[in-house]
């Protein structure tokens, strides 16, 4: 029986000079803007120092803030974050200045702990604050007899800050579970 076929021609696979077998070695993808130990980090950094440094001072010098726990909490929350913001951001500058890459795991870990902890505790008391600084204005009317605009403007603050915070948290968090 004459039936034709088809002409097949092989393709050689190409040799790996590394020696890595069968398995490839893992790549890492660059560090994208606003991780660790970059320049859209430090910015990030240097937001969220800049703004719970802001609702601190606002809120520091009103006289009337001791008399109100959620006030109480969100100095005490706006000055962990300046103290962490701060910190990081003198460890990003370093970072920086001599060419290092911040991907270690354990620094990853470290900084995704700690920014979700700050992250966490400045959304709760900016939460706490505006809650009572609506219940201030809006229900008991007594804006008049506290500082009303103080209090908005820090609580406003610690928000605008949570919200620099939340990109580095997510930023560490997603580096740490995709290795």
């Amino acid at each position: 029986m004459n039936v034709s076929h088809g002409s097949v021609h092989p393709v050689e696979d190409v040799p790996t000079t590394d020696g890595a077998g069968p398995n490839p070695p893992r790549v890492r993808m660059k560090d994208l803007p606003g991780m660790p130990g970059t320049p859209g980090g430090l910015v990030l950094r240097l937001a969220q120092f800049f703004f719970s440094a802001a609702s601190l001072v606002v809120m520091a010098t009103t006289s009337d803030f001791p008399s109100v726990t959620a006030f109480c909490y969100l100095v005490a929350a706006t000055g962990l974050q300046c103290l962490w913001s701060f910190s990081l951001g003198v460890v990003d500058v370093y970072a920086l200045l001599v060419g290092r890459s911040l991907q270690n795991h354990r620094v990853v870990c470290l900084f995704t702990l700690g920014d979700g902890v700050t992250s966490t505790l400045t959304f709760a008391a900016a939460c706490a604050s505006a809650g009572i600084t609506v219940l201030i204005d809006n229900d008991l009317s007594s804006c008049a007899h506290n500082h009303c605009a103080q209090f908005e403007t820090a609580t406003a603050m610690a928000f605008i800050s949570w919200f620099a915070v939340l990109p580095s948290f997510l930023l560490n968090f997603w580096s740490l579970a995709s290795r």
